[in-house]
């Protein structure tokens, strides 16, 4: 059984239906870029954690197991791509999701992935 088609035959009427759909080039540009940030085993941790609740760096430091510095750098790549966004109190910054999207997507990416295998 082959996976690809045997004979060689164009739906003119769905290749211009999908055509006319079709993401601008920037757009598809923008969503990968979206995906490969997300693409970091680091960086879904920290996304996950924040799912949770809202965290500072010490906080999230403490959950992930690994040292300020290597948090605050993944949070500006994080922060770059507009997946997380903090606020200031006192002397401590709090991070937490930049909106319901990310939620979306790291809801979707773990039903996913506990999804059996076929």
């Amino acid at each position: 059984m082959s996976d690809i088609c045997e004979v060689f035959c164009i739906n003119k009427e769905a290749v211009d239906n999908v055509r006319a759909q079709m993401l601008h080039p920037t757009l598809v540009a923008d969503i990968a870029e979206i995906f490969k940030v997300l693409g970091d085993p680091t960086r879904m941790r920290l996304l996950y954690a924040l799912a949770q609740r809202e965290l500072c760096v010490c906080d999230l430091s403490a959950v992930l197991g690994m040292t300020q510095s290597a948090i605050s750098h993944q949070l500006r790549v994080l922060r770059s791509a507009r997946l997380v966004r903090y606020r200031k109190a006192g002397k401590i910054v709090y991070y937490t999701l930049a909106d319901a999207h990310v939620t979306q997507f790291i809801d979707v990416g773990v039903d996913h992935a506990r999804e059996p295998r076929q």
